[in-house]
């Protein structure tokens, strides 16, 4: 399985003819659902998803399949019913076979923002069990991953939080994702911090890819 980061929280995985795209938002590469067979959504907020933009490629493409929380599965059908059998609520516990890859649906609820803002509906997208996307949330997958995505700025969020988070998980490699926020300084710092000259994340690797280039996972 290839993946490639898209911008921000989105990512692109590729294996054997087919490709997921997981959070395409508005802070995503204007060409994230190009050759997309099937879409994950982790929740609600627009950098991780854009329903009329969606629901745009749903229409143009009869072949594309789209799985999401289920408020969001009903905000991307909106008032076009004939796109029901196409765009899926996923739950936690749910285990999904969606364009070849298997998918286990985990977590649950997005990171606090702030006591007086009301938690979203969040979930995790372990993708054949090699790959945790886990949205807005620190999510921590049932074994060691391959990859581990892992958020690394958002007013949800700190530095200190990420490098708990990937020392948690005990993946074999860390991707950043979750960074649109940051100036190139800025990810400079936290990949100090989250690298070799940081305090340390375990055994974890902590790889950012270059732009355009492909990561192999498994």
């Amino acid at each position: 399985m290839d993946l490639t980061l898209l911008g921000h929280a989105c990512v692109r995985l590729d294996k054997d003819g087919s490709r997921l795209v997981i959070d395409p938002g508005a802070f995503s590469a204007t060409e994230a659902l190009e050759g997309a067979d099937a879409v994950l959504i982790t929740h609600e907020h627009v950098d991780h998803v854009v329903p009329d933009e969606l629901r745009a490629a749903l229409v143009g493409r009869p072949d594309l399949a789209v799985w999401a929380p289920e408020g969001v599965a009903a905000a991307i059908v909106g008032d076009d019913d004939s796109l029901a059998d196409r765009v899926h609520a996923a739950a936690p516990g749910d285990h999904v076979d969606v364009a070849g890859f298997a998918v286990d649906v985990v977590g649950g609820t997005h990171a606090v923002i702030h006591p007086d803002v009301p938690q979203a509906a969040n979930v995790g997208y372990l993708v054949d069990g090699v790959l945790l996307h886990p949205g807005d949330s620190f999510t921590l997958p049932d074994a060691e991953v391959d990859v581990l995505l892992v958020p690394v700025a958002g007013p949800w969020m700190k530095v200190a939080e990420a490098i708990d988070y990937v020392r948690a998980a005990a993946a074999r490699r860390a991707v950043p994702i979750h960074d649109a926020i940051y100036t190139d300084g800025g990810k400079g710092l936290v990949d100090r911090l989250l690298g070799p000259q940081g305090p340390g994340t375990g055994g974890t690797e902590y790889v950012r890819p270059q732009p355009g280039e492909t990561v192999t996972v498994g």
